[in-house]
């Protein structure tokens, strides 16, 4: 393992974040997903796709680009109901650092890129490149208003994510506060291998979530059956 920062959870994060619900075909959103195949096919009829702008973390500012197909079944908990939660498939971040923590800590399948956002009035163009070979492009927009998103608001059943990763089960449940407004995605392409091709879909308007502060708690972590 390269070299890095370790920085243990549980993690706070500042910054901004668009989320936008996505209708694709099976196979943008199960063959391209990037979930391992010991997961399945994930339930519900919309993907999600993200852009967040970290403007302070543990491991300093960074972008990411994520695509959660939809949710899995996790395996039982110790009572033996059934975890069923969404998983990250795809994600890139501008941080060496965020990849190797990402994955210690919390399983999440991250890689790094690099960015490009270039910001007019409401709308800004983002494209995602590795080795200088841009996969991703992107235009959003964000709403004019927004309103207080409190931190407790959406139960914690419905924050959790699940990865499994080097026969592990991860558990999390992220937290955020904010500013919720509407955030659309207004064009978007990608290649298919590194990330989903979203424009083979349909894109429904999302969120905008303005100066956030989000964490991250530790991890429940457990045995995947192999």
């Amino acid at each position: 393992m390269t070299d890095y920062h370790p920085a243990p959870p549980p993690w706070t994060l500042t910054g901004r974040a668009y989320a936008i619900p996505l209708r694709l075909p099976d196979t943008q959103r199960i063959a391209q997903s990037g979930v391992p195949e010991t997961l399945g096919t994930p339930r519900g009829r919309y993907s999600v796709m993200m852009f967040v702008d970290y403007s302070d973390s543990d491991v300093g500012p960074y972008h990411e680009l994520l695509f959660i197909p939809g949710t899995y079944d996790l395996g039982p908990d110790d009572s033996g109901r059934r975890e069923r939660h969404r998983s990250i498939g795809r994600i890139y971040v501008s941080s060496h650092d965020s990849v190797i923590n990402g994955r210690l800590n919390w399983g999440i399948p991250k890689d790094q890129a690099e960015f490009s956002v270039e910001q007019a009035g409401r709308v800004e163009h983002i494209s995602v490149a590795r080795e200088g070979k841009v996969f991703c492009r992107l235009t959003l927009k964000r709403g004019r208003l927004g309103v207080p998103l409190p931190g407790g608001l959406i139960p914690a059943r419905l924050r959790t994510l699940g990865q499994v990763r080097d026969g592990k089960r991860f558990l999390y449940t992220p937290g955020a506060s904010g500013r919720l407004g509407l955030g659309t995605l207004l064009d978007g392409w990608a290649d298919g291998e590194h990330f989903p091709e979203i424009q083979a879909g349909k894109a429904l308007t999302g969120g905008y979530l303005s100066s956030f502060r989000m964490t991250f708690p530790l991890a429940r972590i457990s045995d995947w059956p192999t």
